[in-house]
């Protein structure tokens, strides 16, 4: 078996050294003075996949036996404007040759990820030189940084007054809003501000539509000719809520979601309805797309999203302590604040365990749902100016009443 396993390796190497060799050759044409070609690469995959089979030892002298020979063919090369990129692609293939005869199927995937790095170069120089601004990659290293740097620091463990705090989940909120800026940008940037803000809206509001409303408010208020796509995204993202809501009662009671299924049928309706008005009003007031001027997210606007969300949830929790167990409704209301589908789910399984009766099941839902169209109506206000507030709270306003008017009628 060994000896099995050692001729699969060694096929491995030969076969990912021909891979990465085979681009490199197509890259270097018909001259003669580039370093490698095919042959010397499936010929360094061997070198490493040979040399790991007699120990660690053998294998750093071939890795330093390499790395002087390119080395010195790098000095003498009297091209200045000639790179790195072959000379650091034969070290990994010796080391690649060397892990395929360990962990073939992870070496293989890794010679597929790097031959594809390697023959994506013309689209990646021109994605970063040509497609992506300054600022946006400025934006960019911003998000790195808080979901690589800040968040593993943050404690995940319940902080501050009435515990109301989780610092690391508050963060993940904060980031969660710069992704729904970013993805909505990048929107913005393939299929113009009329139709890329509504689209985003309406998708990232499956992540988080409190968050989307918030976003697009800075939208809105980054730049007032947006006002009406960005109106239109805010209002679609509820849509999502209406989606998610009846998906989690599907798996949690069927019955429950025959409950509720016109009221949540004539919200999502409403939303839907009241969005397409003002992304077809957007369209017509607007026949230009002023991207060029956009950032990707603001700092700023996303920060003070999420002490708006923190401050929210402290008043929950408040209510909760204060008010205490004095009721289904009064529990799930508080609970809605924060978000809408946690509730949903507890009253649901409090019917499936037969708890409670089904019939009773669509008015503590609801109140939850109207308290978390509270929670988007503060946010909505909070993060853009009158002019979309306004409008954004006569949306919810709707799909408020259609959904009890559903209720009442169902």
């Amino acid at each position: 078996m060994g000896v099995v396993f050692s001729w699969t390796g060694f096929a491995i190497a030969l076969a990912l050294g021909l891979l990465i060799g085979a681009e490199r050759e197509r890259r270097k044409g018909g001259g003669g003075s580039a370093v490698a070609g095919i042959r010397t690469f499936a010929l360094v995959a061997l070198l490493g996949a040979i040399s790991a089979s007699f120990g660690v030892a053998m294998l750093l002298l071939a890795l330093a036996a390499l790395a002087t020979l390119l080395a010195i063919a790098y000095a003498r090369d009297t091209d200045s404007d000639r790179g790195l990129t072959t000379e650091v692609s034969l070290l990994l293939c010796l080391v690649l040759g060397a892990l395929a005869t360990r962990q073939p199927t992870l070496a293989a995937a890794l010679a597929v990820a790097v031959t594809i790095l390697l023959a994506a170069r013309e689209p990646m120089h021109h994605f970063v030189r040509g497609v992506l601004t300054a600022d946006e990659l400025n934006n960019l290293l911003v998000l790195a940084a808080a979901t690589l740097l800040i968040l593993p620091l943050l404690p995940d463990r319940q902080l501050g007054p009435f515990d109301a705090i989780n610092p690391r989940a508050l963060w993940l909120i904060v980031i969660l809003i710069m992704s729904i800026g970013a993805a909505a940008h990048a929107l913005l940037r393939i299929v113009g501000s009329r139709i890329g803000l509504p689209l985003a809206g309406l998708l990232s509001g499956f992540v988080s539509s409190l968050a989307t409303i918030g976003v697009m408010g800075a939208k809105a208020r980054e730049l007032p000719a947006w006002r009406g796509a960005a109106i239109a995204a805010a209002v679609l993202s509820t849509v999502a809520t209406f989606v998610q809501m009846a998906a989690v009662l599907a798996v949690t009671d069927v019955a429950t979601l025959r409950a509720l299924a016109v009221p949540l049928i004539c919200g999502g309706a409403a939303a839907a309805i009241y969005g397409a008005l003002w992304t077809w009003k957007g369209l017509r007031l607007h026949s230009a797309d002023p991207v060029q001027g956009s950032v990707v997210f603001s700092v700023k606007a996303s920060l003070l999203l999420g002490l708006t969300i923190a401050v929210v949830l402290l008043v929950s929790a408040a209510m909760r302590v204060w008010l205490g167990g004095r009721g289904l409704a009064i529990a799930v209301g508080i609970a809605g604040l924060a978000d809408t589908h946690a509730p949903a789910v507890s009253v649901a399984t409090l019917a499936a365990a037969g708890r409670i009766e089904t019939a009773a099941t669509a008015v503590p839902i609801l109140i939850a749902l109207t308290s978390n169209t509270m929670s988007k109506a503060v946010v909505a206000w909070v993060s853009g100016q009158r002019e979309y507030a306004r409008p954004v709270l006569a949306g919810l306003a709707v799909v408020l009443a259609a959904t009890w008017l559903g209720w009442w009628l169902g």
